[in-house]
C-alpha cells in the first residue's frame, strides 16, 4: 500500500514524496510580472515538496486575471524565474511553472484599457467572473470584470504561439517542467465549455472542435518541452468563473484519452467545489483513472489523511495542497510527524510583503 511519503515516478522524474504544492496565486511579483527575490525565497522554503507547481503565470500581456501575478513572456521575467530556480534547486526542489491565460477573466483596468479576449462575447454573467487588483492604498480586492470580445482566428493563433514562447522561456530559465492551466474558467476551459464557447468555426460547436484550442496549445508546448515534463490542470465540474459543461463526463473522458495519447506526465485534477462543501473528487477520478495512463495529482479540499487515503487506494498518485503550504513551508516534515500545523491567514493571501508570505514558522529541530 503506497504512502504519501513514498517516492513516485512522475514522467521522467523520480520525486522523493507524493506531496505536491498546488498553484497558489499570491500576487507578490513586480508590476512588470518579474519574479522577485522574495518569490525565490518563498518557493525555496517549500522545496521539500515532491513537486512545486508555481502560482499561475501569465503567458501573455492579454492575460491578467490577478494583478501582480508573474509572467513568462519577456526576457526580464525569464531571468527572474532563473533566479527562482537557482534557489529552488539549491534547496533540492523540483518546480513546474503553471502556464496561464485568463481570457475573459479580466478587466480593462488590468489590460491598459483593452477588452479581455474570449472564445465568444459572453458577458451576461460578469458578476460571476473573478478578477482581482491592487488598490492604491495597498489592499488587494476583487474588481469588476469588463465585457470580453470574441477572438478572431489570428488572435487564437497568436495565443497558441504565446504558450509556445512561455514554454520555451520556462526551459531557458531552468524550470523543470510546465503545467498548462486548463481549468478554473480560464481561456482553455472557456474554449471547452459550451457556455463560454458559442463559436461556429473550427474552434466551436462539437466536443472535438471545442477541445481543439487546448490540443493546439499542447502541441505548441510540446515543441519546446518534452511530454514527460508537461502536466495539465483541469476542473471538470468547477463552478468558479462559470464555465459549466452539461456533458462534462463526455468532455473529460475525451480529454483524458487525448492527453494520455500525447504522453503527458500528469493530469492535475482540481476539485474546486470542495471548498464550498460539494466535493466532486470521486467522480473526477472515475473519469480520469480508466482513461489516462500517466500520473494523477488530486487537489481540492484535502488534508493529509484524505490525501493518504486516495494514494493508498491507487486512485491518485500524488496529492497537492495549497493553503496548507501557504501556512506551512515545512509541510512535508509536519506530515511526517503528524503535525502540528500552522493555520493560514486569509487576509494576507493576496498582495502585500513578507508578512503572511515568508514569516510562517517552521518546526524546531
Amino acid at each position: 500500500m503506497a504512502s504519501i511519503l513514498d517516492p513516485v515516478r512522475l514522467g521522467s522524474l523520480t520525486l522523493p514524496n507524493r506531496i505536491a504544492m498546488a498553484p497558489v496565486t499570491r500576487a507578490r511579483s513586480g508590476h512588470d510580472g518579474v519574479p522577485t527575490p522574495a518569490n525565490a525565497a518563498y518557493y525555496a522554503q517549500r522545496a521539500s515538496a515532491g513537486l512545486i507547481v508555481s502560482e499561475a503565470t501569465n503567458v501573455s500581456p492579454d492575460s491578467a486575471a490577478f494583478e501582480l501575478a508573474p509572467g513568462l513572456f519577456t526576457s526580464a521575467q525569464t531571468e527572474g524565474w532563473r533566479r527562482v530556480m537557482e534557489e529552488v534547486h539549491a534547496a533540492g526542489g523540483t518546480l513546474f511553472a503553471q502556464l496561464w491565460h485568463g481570457g475573459r477573466i479580466s478587466s480593462y483596468a488590468l489590460l491598459q484599457g483593452r477588452q479581455p479576449l474570449a472564445p465568444s462575447a459572453v458577458n451576461d454573467d460578469l458578476h460571476l467572473v473573478q478578477a482581482y487588483g491592487a488598490l492604491a492604498n495597498g489592499n488587494y480586492t476583487r474588481i469588476a470584470a469588463s465585457p470580453a470580445r470574441a477572438m478572431n482566428g489570428d488572435e487564437i493563433a497568436h495565443a497558441i504561439d504565446e504558450y509556445r514562447l512561455a514554454a520555451r522561456n520556462a526551459r531557458l530559465a531552468g524550470i523543470d517542467g510546465v503545467e498548462i492551466h486548463a481549468g478554473n474558467g480560464y481561456l482553455p476551459h472557456q474554449f471547452l465549455s459550451p457556455h463560454t464557447n458559442r463559436r461556429d468555426d473550427e474552434f466551436g460547436g462539437s466536443l472535438v472542435k471545442r477541445a481543439r484550442f487546448l490540443e493546439l496549445v499542447l502541441r505548441a508546448v510540446l515543441e519546446e518541452m518534452p511530454a514527460q515534463r508537461v502536466g495539465v490542470r483541469i476542473s471538470p465540474f468547477a463552478g468558479y468563473n462559470n464555465a459549466p459543461d452539461p456533458q462534462a463526463t463526455e468532455t473529460y473522458t475525451y480529454l483524458a484519452r487525448l492527453l494520455s495519447a500525447a504522453g503527458v506526465a500528469y493530469i492535475h485534477a482540481a476539485d474546486t467545489n470542495a471548498w464550498g462543501g460539494e466535493p466532486d473528487m470521486v467522480r473526477i477520478l472515475d473519469i480520469l483513472r480508466p482513461n489516462f495512463g500517466g500520473a494523477i495529482i488530486a487537489n481540492g479540499g484535502l488534508d493529509p489523511q484524505s490525501g493518504q487515503a486516495l494514494i493508498a487506494s491507487g486512485r491518485a498518485d500524488m496529492v497537492s495542497f495549497g493553503r496548507s503550504f501557504i501556512a506551512n513551508p515545512d509541510l512535508v516534515t509536519r506530515i511526517e510527524r503528524g503535525g502540528p500545523y500552522n493555520e493560514p491567514d486569509p487576509y494576507s493571501f493576496y498582495g502585500g510583503g513578507a508578512q503572511g508570505y515568508l514569516d510562517y514558522p517552521a518546526l524546531a529541530g
